[in-house]
């Protein structure tokens, strides 16, 4: 008896110690996965040369969401963008005061600096002489009187262009003037640098939209990104998030630029019921464009991320995904 209790305990003693070694080595290889991920989240911000944030379609109106657009400036804020771009439809109708009243204070309580152009809904519908000769009256006096504003850092060039005019009712077009002022701009940068351009209507018509709903000069514009090897284009316009690609659009465009288009942050004119409120969140990169879609969640009462994008940028034919986390020196485990 003494004898099968004396084994008895003996094997429990030894089951015992195999149970805290398999604990031990479970706890440093979840030690060694998180210390994984953590280097790479260092290296990663490491490469980061700046970070934009982009929202549009704010529709200050009886649609504005008053509720999310306080939960967007708090992110927005956590979030410490280098720069805040606003692609256009700050009001919902431009005819009347009070909503620009509205917008622009809603406007100081997000983070500066910022870059803003114009929408279709910034133009008077119903002030037809303001309409035809002066479409940006209100846009210009409350918002900005400056149609294509210019951002730098080292690396990185935002131009924007204003696409919104009196004589369209929901599409827009890029006006020669404004062509040509793009293009000297982004022809003036260095070489190697980042080039963004900031619209409210798009060249591509994203999943989700329907009609003839794209920039009437598409072909022009897209050209024109194609000369001066445009990087990025921020538009809205449509409520459907969405990111794409300029490449094959045209036969003559090879290189491509980089599509991202924000969903309406604030407003409840959402497309169909289907696409949340969102925004954009891009990270340069010396060798690529990250870009992560929030979507605005009522269970959480946040915008939480709902798809990623690490997007090569054409010069530089180097891998994005061992560019964001790969660094001289160190072995990084992607799994």
């Amino acid at each position: 008896m003494h004898s099968f209790l004396r084994t008895a305990l003996s094997f429990s003693s030894h089951v015992q110690e195999y149970a805290i070694i398999g604990f031990v080595k479970q706890a440093e290889e979840q030690a060694g996965r998180q210390h994984t991920v953590m280097t790479q989240e260092r290296n990663r911000s490491a490469s980061v040369q700046a970070t934009l944030m982009h929202i549009s379609d704010l529709h200050a109106s009886r649609y504005f969401q008053h509720h999310i657009a306080e939960q967007l400036a708090q992110q927005a804020h956590a979030l410490q963008p280098d720069l805040l771009v606003i692609s256009g439809d700050f009001v919902q109708r431009a005819d009347f005061p009070e909503q620009w009243h509205a917008i622009t204070a809603y406007l100081k309580t997000l983070p500066q600096p910022q870059l803003v152009v114009p929408g279709n809904h910034d133009v008077p519908l119903f002030q037809m002489f303001d309409r035809l000769m002066a479409p940006l009256k209100l846009y210009r006096r409350y918002i900005s009187d400056n149609l294509n504003p210019t951002f730098r850092l080292p690396g990185l060039l935002v131009v924007g262009g204003c696409t919104a005019h009196g004589l369209t009712i929901s599409g827009g077009y890029l006006s020669a003037e404004q062509l040509a002022t793009m293009e000297q701009t982004f022809q003036q940068a260095p070489p190697g640098t980042c080039k963004v351009a900031v619209m409210h209507h798009q060249v591509i018509e994203p999943p989700g939209a329907h009609g003839d709903i794209r920039i009437a000069n598409d072909r022009n514009v897209v050209r024109m990104f194609e000369r001066c090897s445009v990087d990025l284009m921020l538009c809205g316009h449509v409520h459907v998030p969405h990111v794409g690609n300029t490449r094959g659009l045209f036969p003559d465009i090879r290189r491509g630029t980089i599509v991202c288009q924000s969903g309406t942050s604030t407003s409840s004119r959402l497309r169909g019921g289907r696409s949340p409120n969102s925004f954009q969140l891009i990270q340069i990169h010396l060798h690529a464009i990250e870009i992560m879609t929030y979507g605005y969640r009522t269970t959480t009462a946040r915008f939480e991320p709902v798809q990623e994008y690490i997007l090569p940028r054409v010069e530089t034919p180097i891998d994005p995904v061992a560019d964001l986390y790969d660094q001289p020196g160190q072995s990084v485990n992607m799994q």
